[in-house]
């Protein structure tokens, strides 16, 4: 169903859970999800809103799909956050209508939208918003000065051609245009990547997806240094053989593996909300290249 919320032009769409995949108590997680397209494209239909909704749903998510204010035309920041933050409190507000526990709500988003997800957490945790209780990244563009990717990754993206490229002047462009002004006076929650750890205090548990020949991993994995830095649980994922985008192509392996993960991961949430925490500093692992902290 699609319905209207507390925003200037925009509407969720919410894909319900299976009924035969509710809790107990007869309610759900819930997964408040926004789609990529580089701030100024994008929308609930493209396979990584709709698709991505669809698979959630059929695992036991509930998902609830922004369709967030595209920059352009007089649309700049924070209008797009804004937007994100409305479903995240329309989201909470009609938990029980929608069959949501209330306490087992993650955000997530990819590329541009993982950046607006990011950056919402920061002002969600001022107060703007309910905190959700987990955070998932896919590929998420968060610095506006695009630091160099390695050696490795350099001669991954020159051995792929084909893939999607997002060296320093292109992400500086797209920021600009989602500012419409010089990144230099962006506020931190529309660049979160340059949060240090006392601005990230207090951010939920996070499990970030990257592509493995993308040039935005670099800018994913240093802000997942901050957060670990600052004490957050975080889960770093590279998917192997995958360039950016991948769940918004539904028939590479790794999108059906992404989402599969990230549904481990916010039932991994539930249990630890009930079992004893670790010991402060305790590190786990993870097979599969991935890390949790």
């Amino acid at each position: 169903m699609t319905d209207p919320y507390d925003s200037a032009d925009g509407l969720v769409r919410v894909y319900p859970a299976g009924a035969t995949t509710a809790g107990t108590a007869g309610t759900t997680p819930a997964l408040v999800w926004a789609h990529g397209g580089g701030f100024v494209a994008g929308d609930l239909d493209m396979p990584e809103a709709d698709w991505v909704a669809r698979s959630f749903a059929a695992r036991g998510v509930t998902v609830v799909s922004i369709d967030y204010r595209l920059a352009g035309g007089g649309c700049r920041y924070p209008d797009p956050s804004d937007d994100v933050l409305a479903a995240w409190r329309w989201t909470s507000a009609h938990a029980g209508h929608l069959g949501i526990d209330p306490a087992r709500i993650v955000a997530g988003g990819a590329s541009a939208g993982g950046n607006l997800t990011a950056g919402a957490v920061l002002r969600a945790l001022d107060g703007a918003a309910p905190v959700p209780a987990g955070v998932f990244l896919a590929y998420p563009i968060l610095l506006a000065v695009q630091p160099a990717p390695d050696a490795a990754l350099r001669a991954m993206l020159d051995a792929n051609p084909a893939a999607d490229r997002f060296g320093p002047a292109r992400v500086r462009a797209m920021y600009e245009d989602f500012l419409g002004g010089p990144v230099d006076d962006a506020p931190l929650p529309a660049v979160p990547g340059r949060a240090t750890p006392e601005d990230v205090a207090g951010y939920p548990p996070v499990l970030m997806v990257n592509g493995e020949a993308d040039e935005l991993r670099v800018s994913g994995e240093a802000f997942a240094a901050t957060l670990v830095a600052a004490g957050v649980p975080v889960m770093l994922v590279t998917e192997p053989g995958t360039e950016h985008g991948h769940l918004n192509r539904p028939d590479e392996p790794a999108a059906s593996a992404t989402v599969d993960r990230a549904v481990r991961w916010i039932d991994d949430l539930d249990r630890e909300r009930v079992a004893p925490r670790r010991p402060e500093g305790a590190r786990g692992a993870r097979p599969g290249g991935q890390r949790l902290v």
